[in-house]
């Protein structure tokens, strides 16, 4: 038997459910990593050891609603930072700032308390996929409008073909994701 890497390790933990949301989507379905308790360690120590590195850690994560929840306050936690939430708009009880970004038929707003970031901080931003990239680009919108700099973006999966990882490499964010799913 052959040694996989984490990234194909990963890759085969990640469930496609055909036609979902939508007849022709091959939806990349994230919760077998988490069930699985030495999984879910895999995916949360190949985030953990890149940012262990001085050059590359964060002063804060950043999780983008809801998945990136999961995987951000986890990453925090081991790096022994703060941990904050950007969340649908509604959901957060203090004063805010909001970005609002074009979906493909309609538009959502997503906020962040005011004071989540301070000016400086080296920001790390956390979701479980990049699609068309909008999400994270309202994310990054958010941080920056604090004065925080979001040093990185980083996923489980990218779906190049819709466009979104390009799309944020092109505003100047670093992106790291863990596992392609091109051509699919």
């Amino acid at each position: 038997m052959t040694a996989l890497s984490v990234n194909d390790y990963l890759r085969q933990h990640i469930r496609t459910v055909p036609d979902w949301p939508a007849p022709g989507v091959q939806f990349r379905d994230i919760t077998p990593l988490l069930q699985n308790p030495k999984v879910f360690r895999v995916l949360i120590d190949a985030f953990v050891h890149r940012y262990m590195d001085r050059v590359l850690r964060p002063d804060v994560v950043a999780g983008l609603d809801a998945r990136g929840f999961i995987l951000g306050a986890v990453v925090a936690y081991e790096l022994n930072v703060g941990f904050v939430p950007i969340r649908k708009k509604g959901k957060l009880p203090f004063t805010t700032v909001e970005e609002t970004y074009e979906l493909e038929y309609g538009s959502a707003t997503v906020e962040l308390h005011a004071d989540a970031v301070q000016p400086g901080d080296r920001v790390l931003l956390i979701d479980d996929l990049i699609a068309t990239g909008g999400t994270m680009m309202a994310g990054k919108k958010l941080l920056e409008k604090l004065g925080a700099t979001v040093m990185e973006g980083a996923a489980i999966v990218d779906l190049p073909e819709l466009g979104g990882s390009a799309r944020l490499r092109a505003s100047g964010l670093p992106l790291y994701t863990l596992v392609d799913f091109s051509g699919h």
